[in-house]
């Protein structure tokens, strides 16, 4: 298997529907399309011109296989740098078959998980942190993940990393060029110029790992743990904030022995909310598995919603107090975590009663789950812990693993070159920890890779693309 080779795959997802797109990609691409599609107007695909469609036959010998539509997309004008066909055939699983079993018996090959991508990132159509964007494209479901992996597709990440690798390039080979005048004592590197590289460097990729925090969010959504006692409604409002009936909702308290999950889109960002079985103490062993896995579920959570069940505080002062202690021990025990304080069943108590519990409980919302009273302003709340306005002034966001993984060995190293700076050491010292940053940044574009690299990430893509 080459990378030299025509390859063929489904373009679209598998599976019956009005129309499919099979994709054949390589240097044999338009002369195996040649022998299997017949143009309706007698045209030969070979002769015409990019980017154009042409209507005709997909042809088994004599035996017509479907009508179809050819687009031809000649070298180097395609996604893939190479010649490509896209056939766009009727939806049927077994046209989708027949087609790609006929490209495959006039020798082109199925195409590997990515190969598409793949071969766009070797022929230089795009960078590896682009290539990785078109998996987090596919794969985005809120506005939020969608725009992320939009600016990086374009080049925005990009583009800051390769011209701080440039500058970075080109101190390096000043100093460099000293080690061959070592002896003649000659300084083709200004220090303080270089001194003030390395301090923006260290700036924009201390800025860029901070990031990451953000990216990490909107690229993978904020889980949400609902916790509480059994029967406050913790099931009822995980409907409510679904608007479906997801969870099993009873009167009999303990009904939720096991963590149910979903996830929504508030404002673009992606919410994932996990209903948990009630805290308390327990001799049944089934409950008491699903009450540990509760605990767990908080310890996976960014944001921990506790939900009270407003009419059994709202005229005991004994109650409160014991419930402030609850929360301060939540606090206590995940002091990184959000919290926010619900009393629900706020419909079953007097105005002057909810004023008195609001008093009572710092930043308590009162909201009435079973009628939706308050689940709006809920939803306005939990938009509050993350931070967009990155994403809105359309500034550079970090949400590859990889990437931030990189961008964290390149800090180091600059580190080391700016400890050296202060230390007053040689070039030769220097070009040393200058090389390994070097080495790091172009990891993450791609100028510095291997084929177990380029493994991993392409095999996380779907086949087609």
């Amino acid at each position: 298997m080459t990378h030299q080779d025509t390859i063929v795959a489904l373009a679209t997802p598998s599976g019956a529907g009005a129309i499919a797109v099979i994709r054949l990609s390589g240097d044999d691409a338009i002369a195996i399309a040649s022998q299997i599609f017949e143009s309706v107007s007698g045209k030969v695909l070979a002769n015409q011109k990019t980017h154009t469609v042409h209507l005709g036959h997909i042809k088994d010998g004599s035996r017509i296989i479907d009508e179809v539509l050819a687009t031809i997309f000649k070298n180097p004008n395609s996604y893939t740098g190479e010649d490509t066909i896209e056939f766009s055939c009727h939806g049927s699983a077994f046209i989708q078959q027949e087609i790609i079993q006929l490209c495959l018996r006039k020798s082109a090959r199925m195409a590997t998980a990515g190969e598409f991508t793949l071969r766009s990132f070797l022929q230089g159509k795009m960078d590896l942190s682009q290539a990785e964007a078109v998996a987090d494209l596919i794969a985005s479901d809120s506005a939020a993940s969608h725009q992320l992996a939009i600016q990086q597709m374009r080049g925005g990440f990009s583009s800051e990393i390769a011209t701080l690798r440039d500058e970075l390039l080109n101190f390096a080979s000043l100093i460099e060029l000293e080690l061959d005048f070592a002896e003649e004592d000659v300084a083709f590197a200004n220090r303080n110029d270089f001194q003030t590289l390395i301090t923006k460097i260290s700036f924009v990729l201390k800025r860029l790992i901070d990031s990451f925090a953000t990216g990490n969010v909107l690229k993978n959504g904020i889980p949400v743990a609902i916790v509480g006692e059994p029967n406050v409604g913790k099931s009822t409002l995980l409907n409510a904030l679904l608007n479906e009936e997801r969870a099993i909702v009873s009167d009999i308290a303990g009904t939720t022995r096991d963590t149910i999950e979903d996830e929504i889109s508030i404002g673009g960002i992606g919410f994932r909310f996990i209903d948990t079985a009630g805290i308390r103490e327990t001799t049944d062993t089934i409950e008491g598995l699903g009450i540990k896995k509760t605990f767990e579920k908080i310890e996976q959570a960014q944001v921990v919603v506790f939900l009270l069940d407003s009419t059994q505080f709202s005229q005991s002062n004994a109650a409160i107090t014991s419930l402030k202690v609850e929360i301060g021990k939540i606090k206590n025990k995940y002091p990184q975590k959000a919290l926010v304080i619900i009393g629900n069943k706020a419909d079953k108590i007097t105005g002057r009663e909810k004023e008195q519990l609001k008093a009572s409980i710092d930043n308590l919302q009162l909201i009435a789950a079973k009628t939706g009273e308050g689940v709006e302003e809920l939803k306005t709340t939990l938009l509050e812990f993350v931070n967009t306005g990155a994403l809105r002034n359309n500034e550079t966001i970090v949400s590859n693993t990889r990437h931030y993984d990189a961008l964290l060995k390149a800090l180091e190293e600059i580190n080391n070159v700016q400890n050296g700076i202060d230390a007053g050491l040689s070039g030769d010292l220097m070009a040393i920890d200058i090389r390994q940053a070097l080495y790091h940044f172009g990891e993450i574009t791609g100028e510095i890779t291997n084929d177990d690299l380029l493994g991993n990430i392409f095999a996380n893509f779907c086949i087609g693309k």
